[in-house]
């Protein structure tokens, strides 16, 4: 189950990996100092991507269902900063975690 929602994910994160480079008409030269042209964001933009990477994990191992785990992992992944602050801010974290309702069998 987890793997047939983790394959989408894994794709739609890549495409969004691929289009993080700004578009210019420029061509990129090598002189002079463009250390971090063309990387999407520099370290804030790593910065970003680690905590959306940590929220796509939190979602997909979530116990919600797989429509809402869907909607999070888009609002993630094509508004990252966007995106996070509302997971964390709004998704009600406790009640879906998975461990907390783990009750065994008598």
């Amino acid at each position: 189950m987890l793997q047939n929602t983790l394959v989408p994910a894994i794709w739609l994160f890549l495409a969004a990996i691929a289009s993080a480079a700004p578009i210019s008409d420029e061509p990129i030269t090598t002189a002079g100092n463009n250390i971090g042209y063309g990387t999407g964001g520099g370290i804030a933009g790593l910065i970003i991507l680690i905590l959306d990477i940590i929220v796509i994990i939190e979602v997909l191992q979530s116990n919600r269902p797989v429509s809402h785990k869907v909607l999070w992992i888009l609002v993630t992944l094509l508004f990252p900063l966007v995106g996070m602050i509302l997971y964390f801010l709004f998704s009600n974290r406790a009640a879906h975690k998975t461990g907390g309702s783990y009750e065994p069998i008598p």
